[in-house]
């Protein structure tokens, strides 16, 4: 049996789903149910990249495309980790070149961006949400570093809910607490809301190796009771954070890819 690969350039709303763009392209409406009938962890999936120095440093999210360009967002320390040149990996294994932007600054935030091209494949891009409230169901998504020499690196997604929302920022701008479990490898990583929308940047583990005060951004220290909460929960910085910092996107084709057997 053969097999061709269709392509429907479509309008989901939250996301945007692909896997090549060797096939020709045809534009038309799509309606909702095409969106909500692809799992939200595949959605999570297409969105989630690696990012790799000469090994692998962490996961990112691709923000948005501007023509052949994609800028990838991920945590400041999952940089700090390697030493340029970067790379990134994209769902289907591909692995290119990243570049560092020099004109974005984030401050003190644990974040910074990537930027690399393909002329080739086109991927999905985020869509973001509002900043969840405590109660949210969300889910973490990232890829988990591998401990033993010759296992397979999986996609990790998880379920939780919001615990904290932090009415000023910790260090490195993190917010928003939640119960999802995330592990190394994990950070710079998407927390999305139930409708696929990037709502936070993982970033920072529950229960640290080391009890160290939570101090915010403003440079004071969380009372005791407060900080014993803060260390019980996964933390990301909020999408609505970065949108602050970034100039805005322009408006990008939304390209979503399925398969079909002759």
């Amino acid at each position: 049996m053969n097999c061709s690969l269709l392509t429907l350039v479509v309008c989901l709303g939250s996301i945007s789903l692909t896997l090549s763009a060797s096939a020709p392209v045809v534009s038309i409406p799509a309606p909702d149910y095409i969106a909500q009938s692809v799992p939200l962890s595949q959605q999570a999936q297409f969105i989630t990249v690696k990012v790799r120095s000469q090994d692998f440093l962490g996961s990112g999210i691709i923000l948005r495309r501007n023509g052949a360009t994609y800028t990838v967002l991920t945590n400041a320390h999952v940089l700090q980790a390697g030493d340029p040149p970067y790379r990134i990996q994209t769902v289907d294994g591909r692995i290119y070149t990243a570049n560092l932007p020099q004109r974005l600054n984030f401050g003190k935030n644990d974040l910074a961006v990537l930027q690399f091209k393909s002329a080739g494949s086109i991927y999905a891009v985020a869509s973001f949400g509002a900043s969840p409230t405590p109660g949210d169901e969300v889910f973490a998504a990232g890829y988990p570093a591998v401990e033993e020499r010759g296992k397979k690196q999986s996609f990790a997604f998880t379920t939780g809910k919001v615990g904290l929302v932090l009415a000023k920022p910790l260090e490195g701008g993190y917010q928003l607490g939640y119960t999802n479990n995330i592990k190394n490898g994990m950070s710079g990583g998407p927390l999305l809301n139930r409708r696929g929308q990037v709502v936070g940047i993982n970033g920072m583990q529950a229960y640290p190796l080391w009890d160290q005060p939570s101090v915010f951004a403003d440079g004071s220290k969380a009372e005791e009771r407060l900080h014993q909460m803060i260390i019980r929960l996964s933390w990301a910085v909020p999408i609505t954070k970065v949108m602050q910092m970034i100039p805005k996107a322009e408006k990008t084709t939304v390209t979503t890819v399925f398969s079909k057997a002759d």
